[in-house]
């Protein structure tokens, strides 16, 4: 899967956001190295709270069917001028599915016309994790 199939996958569930106080449709899309691809959307909610963020959606729904290693690479991808980023809790959210799987994946922060590649551990350096149980 390229780059640009995972964007487009992002792009496509973000056309599922349920936004209608903040109008900021989010997207995003986690690829495992098996090829399996899975996607969230952003959910709010009246009490502002308890709104779910698009990655959260996704992970949720990946562990939900059972997919726990192997994270590779996830695209973001929602409204306005700029590339963006996963908020500090799908950071850590992020973290946790990726070091069940031993895996730094690549973050692709997406934009109108640009996008920005990083990875989950500069997003979140020295995270906090499983293997901080021990």
């Amino acid at each position: 899967m390229t780059d640009e199939d995972l964007i487009a996958a992002a792009r496509e569930a973000a056309a599922q956001s349920y936004s209608p106080y903040s109008r900021f449709a989010v997207g995003s899309a986690l690829l495992f190295s098996d090829g399996t691809v899975v996607t969230g959307t952003n959910i709010e909610n009246a009490s502002y709270g308890l709104a779910l963020c698009a990655e959260t959606v996704a992970v949720a729904k990946a562990m939900d069917a059972g997919v726990r290693g192997g994270l590779e690479a996830v695209a973001v991808t929602g409204p306005g001028d700029a590339p963006i980023t996963p908020c500090g809790r799908c950071r850590q959210v992020l973290n946790e599915l990726a070091q069940l799987g031993g895996t730094d994946p690549d973050i692709l922060c997406v934009g109108p016309d640009e996008v920005r590649r990083t990875t989950l551990s500069a997003l979140l350096p020295d995270a906090f994790g499983p293997a901080s149980l021990v």
